[in-house]
């Protein structure tokens, strides 16, 4: 079961920082969802309420 929190403690952030690879899904109004696998050191986090990754493009498959 997954928990709401307001900002990142300090062993979500560890776990986080240790990950070889993580997801992004986008979708629009209408239409399907896009899950992407994302890795290669491209996720930072900022701050305890803000991460960012660098969206580079893709394979074109």
């Amino acid at each position: 079961m997954g928990i709401k929190t307001d900002k990142l403690n300090p062993s979500f952030r560890t776990f986080i920082e240790d990950q070889p690879l993580f997801f992004v899904a986008t979708a629009a109004p209408e239409g399907r969802v896009n899950l992407s696998p994302k890795g290669l050191d491209t996720l930072r986090i900022l701050s305890d309420q803000k991460i960012v990754w660098l969206s580079l493009t893709g394979s074109g498959n």
